[in-house]
């Protein structure tokens, strides 16, 4: 695996690790690096199934920044071990080894998206902030993994109705991850099973969700 990714400017570079220090608050603190032919897409997950029969729908952010056209890669790293390269305005150093996650396996589509509606990007971060702020009060100072873990899926995978059945886990990615910057019409797209919310800085992509429109 690359040890170091070099990005064409700092701003790139910079970019990058903000998004890997977000994912690292998450619940699911890896990221998963595919980079080819100068570009990078970075997903992390920020609400996915425990086992088989947990129906909570599988929600990843995505963001994709230009980067050096010679690093070619398909990994999953702890995003926590990302670093600024000491002394390199343009690089981030990466761990020696990759991680393992269940959902780095699971593939939104490349095409054939539909759209289906639009959010206001205002509404999607309103009522990210009245879900946080729900966890935070159901879930005792002392719970455990589990107890969090069911708490979040109720929460971020309850459909919203005035986003069309879209879980209230998608404002929460937008949110956590920095997406939401101004006012913006957020289209909504359909593809087989998934759902994509596209922002101007990034998308947030569902698996489960029945919209309604």
């Amino acid at each position: 695996m690359p040890q170091t990714l070099r990005f064409p400017d700092s701003e790139a570079r910079d970019d990058f690790l903000t998004f890997t220090s977000r994912a690292a608050r998450l619940s699911d603190p890896e990221v998963r690096l595919e980079a080819v032919d100068g570009k990078l897409a970075m997903w992390a997950p920020v609400l996915v199934p425990r086992g088989l029969l947990d129906r909570t729908p599988t929600i990843l952010a995505l963001r994709a920044l230009p980067v050096d056209p010679e690093v070619v890669c398909d990994l999953v790293v702890a995003a926590s071990s990302v670093t600024g390269a000491t002394g390199d305005p343009l690089g981030a150093e990466l761990p020696p080894t990759a991680v393992r996650a269940t959902w780095a396996g699971v593939s939104a589509p490349r095409g054939g998206w539909t759209p289906a509606t639009t959010i206001d990007s205002a509404d999607l971060a309103a009522r990210a902030h009245e879900g946080m702020a729900r966890v935070a009060e159901v879930v005792p100072a002392d719970a455990g993994g589990e107890a969090v873990q069911r708490v979040r899926a109720a929460v971020w995978g309850e459909p919203v109705e005035s986003w069309s059945g879209v879980p209230l886990g998608a404002g929460f990615a937008a949110v956590a991850l920095g997406f939401i910057v101004g006012s913006e019409r957020v289209p909504v797209l359909t593809s087989g099973a998934w759902v994509r919310l596209s922002f101007a800085r990034g998308h947030v992509l569902v698996r489960g969700a029945t919209l309604t429109v």
